[in-house]
């Protein structure tokens, strides 16, 4: 089953993963480690510890494999690196508003 997930540091289909995501599972494309924050739904710059899951133990490294018990693959986790946040920001109001008319 595709889960539409994404390597977030190099955006390689990790459709061939199982759920959930071990702690020492690592893209195959680029090797990078896949149960970090910045993977995770909760991982959010613009809050504290950047993290919106407020119980979860501050983890200070956000690309490095982790043992939170909160962690949840994103399919958005992957962004590429091309645009700017404001064309980010736009594309995803885009697409939670449908595009524009």
């Amino acid at each position: 089953m595709d889960h539409g997930l994404k390597c977030w540091k190099c955006g390689a289909s990790l459709a061939e993963y199982t759920l959930p995501i071990r702690r020492i599972e690592e893209c195959r494309s680029c090797r990078a480690e896949l149960h970090v924050c910045r993977m995770c739904e909760f991982h959010d710059v613009s809050v504290a510890k950047h993290c919106r899951e407020t119980i979860a133990e501050e983890v200070k490294d956000k690309q490095r494999a982790n043992f939170c018990d909160y962690f949840r693959p994103t399919p958005s986790a992957w962004q590429p690196g091309d645009l700017s946040a404001a064309d980010r920001a736009r594309a995803d109001l885009e697409a939670l508003f449908g595009g524009r008319k």
